[in-house]
């Protein structure tokens, strides 16, 4: 004998219906209210992001004008002891990778004689930095007298003011890499470029060149990671006392 279903069962399945047939009437109406909150929260990432850079290159802007306002008696003095010290131009010019493998010309104070990029090939067998992908020598027989001095300051670095007025580099960011450098990158190491590069950066303030390459990208991935302008100043502000005190610079 089949159980008699009670009044109360029969009204249960009757409330489960009508619930299920409101949530597929409704169907539309939810869909659009999900999407619209998808929007939404896209909308505001996109504006704090833009916000974010935005506030990030007013304070370049600012700061690379007003260094390269006071810092000017130092141009001047950097160039009369270049010119002195060997013929060839005051300044460097290099290409460079920027953000998403842009490239652009990256200004410096000329630090080595003006054959230097044509015998890099007979001492890159004394390359010191661990990796292969960079070449540094504490010793390096292409650089002049006054280039020991400006680089040992990091004196040589002050032209890139000027890139970072023009939106080539921001103040803190990795270190713009030659595009010979990139070629040799592996797609993890790629992710330097996904930032504007800068002058000074976490490892710049944390040894240098003293700091093997893997350890200099793990560095920079950090700061992309966790960026921010209070970063940025802490780290404009560590490059002091690392520039004074010239740790790992050669």
């Amino acid at each position: 004998m089949k159980p008699m279903n009670s009044p109360n069962d029969n009204d249960f399945g009757k409330d489960q219906q009508k619930e299920l047939f409101e949530r597929y009437e409704n169907i539309d109406k939810i869909a659009f209210r999900k999407t619209l909150r998808l929007y939404c929260k896209r909308a505001l990432w996109v504006a704090i992001v833009r916000t974010t850079y935005l506030v990030k290159r007013l304070f370049d802007i600012g700061t690379s004008a007003l260094l390269l306002t006071l810092l000017s008696p130092v141009f001047l003095a950097c160039a009369l002891a270049i010119r002195r010290d060997s013929p060839g131009p005051i300044f460097f010019q290099q290409k460079r990778v920027g953000r998403w493998g842009k490239l652009f010309s990256m200004w410096k104070f000329r630090s080595m004689y003006i054959d230097a990029e044509a015998r890099k090939k007979e001492l890159e067998a004394m390359n010191e930095m661990n990796g292969g992908v960079l070449f540094k020598m504490k010793e390096d027989p292409r650089i002049t007298k006054a280039g020991k001095i400006i680089r040992k300051t990091s004196i040589d670095e002050l032209p890139q003011l000027w890139n970072v007025f023009k939106g080539d580099m921001s103040l803190v960011g990795p270190r713009p890499a030659l595009p010979s450098e990139v070629n040799q990158y592996s797609l993890a190491e790629r992710r330097r470029l996904e930032v504007i590069p800068g002058i000074t950066c976490i490892w710049q303030v944390s040894g240098r060149s003293d700091i093997p390459f893997d350890k200099q990208v793990g560095l920079d991935v950090e700061y992309i990671e966790s960026q921010s302008l209070w970063l940025d100043i802490k780290l404009l502000l560590l490059t002091i006392p690392a520039v004074l005190l010239g740790r790992g610079a050669y």
